[in-house]
């Protein structure tokens, strides 16, 4: 089996870490990256067999493609890859957002070749090969999207190399799957960012704040230490869902501070009562899907 990962940072890494412990010398990867010292850290750590910036040594002849870069730049390196995708190929990807790639890139794909589009739910606040482990998947929810016309032959080809991660996999439609990844993942992270544009907003109280900065800011505001790249491209991908869930979002806090204005202590503790009592249902029904640490 030869495996190509396009992108060899923390979810490429992670996912040639995975399969290299897993299967050795029955899987061969490859993996694309930028720079030198990008490639000699791959190798290195045994995230890929070998490494390189050259497209067609990285591609040609594998069974599996996987492509891990920020959304926007995967439809100008498929159409860089797909003059040496061989026929029977998966195309398969870790994008946080699933209509916009798949608008743009089925004009692009070969005849023969099939794209099965993923999402790993998965992530550090940390970026690059650097910050790989062969466990990042385990237990974390991996969408597998099956209304892209690919034939079951296909999924059962990558889920038996998939499955290797001890992801807890499910099934989405394109749409289902951007929605519910806004609420999710996007409007959390665009939302620490904002915690963390207010602490700076702070003028003459910043210094006074820092003292105060302990576990509830570190924990909440984590996710705002992602990599800049990818989530300016979600949000550009995926723009439809975050800006309605953001307006929502609004909508909420605008009540609230009106309660808080009238002095409406019935209504700010009706707030915070059921949203504790709705996560904690949430948590108590999902505790044994994933690990949500």
């Amino acid at each position: 089996m030869k495996l190509a990962i396009i992108g060899v940072g923390l979810i490429g890494g992670s996912l040639g870490l995975c399969l290299k412990e897993k299967l050795g010398a029955d899987i061969f990867i490859t993996g694309l990256c930028r720079t030198q010292k990008s490639m000699d850290l791959a190798v290195k750590r045994g995230a890929v067999d070998m490494a390189s910036s050259d497209v067609r040594e990285v591609v040609e002849g594998a069974d599996i493609v996987f492509l891990a870069t920020p959304v926007l730049q995967m439809t100008p390196m498929l159409e860089r890859i797909v003059p040496y995708l061989k026929k029977g190929a998966i195309l398969t990807d870790a994008g946080s957002t699933k209509a916009y790639l798949w608008q743009h890139i089925q004009g692009i794909l070969p005849a023969g070749v099939h794209y099965i589009a993923g999402h790993p739910m998965t992530g550090r606040e940390k970026s690059g090969v650097e910050a790989a482990s062969a466990d990042l998947f385990r237990h974390k929810a991996y969408v597998i999207v099956e209304d892209t016309g690919a034939p079951p032959e296909a999924h059962e080809k990558l889920m038996s190399v998939l499955s290797h991660t001890e992801a807890n996999f499910l099934r989405l439609d394109i749409q289902k799957h951007d929605r519910c990844a806004s609420i999710i993942s996007h409007v959390p992270h665009v939302t620490a960012a904002a915690l963390v544009t207010l602490l700076n907003q702070s003028e003459g109280d910043m210094e006074s704040c820092l003292k105060l900065a302990g576990g509830g800011f570190k924990d909440t505001t984590r996710i705002a230490s992602s990599n800049a790249d990818m989530w300016a491209d979600i949000c550009m991908t995926n723009r439809e869902a975050i800006t309605g869930h953001l307006r929502d979002l609004q909508a909420i806090l605008g009540t609230v501070i009106a309660s808080i204005e009238a002095g409406d202590r019935e209504a700010v503790h009706r707030y915070f009562a059921a949203s504790k009592e709705r996560r904690d249902a949430i948590l108590d029904r999902t505790e044994k899907m994933y690990d949500l640490v």
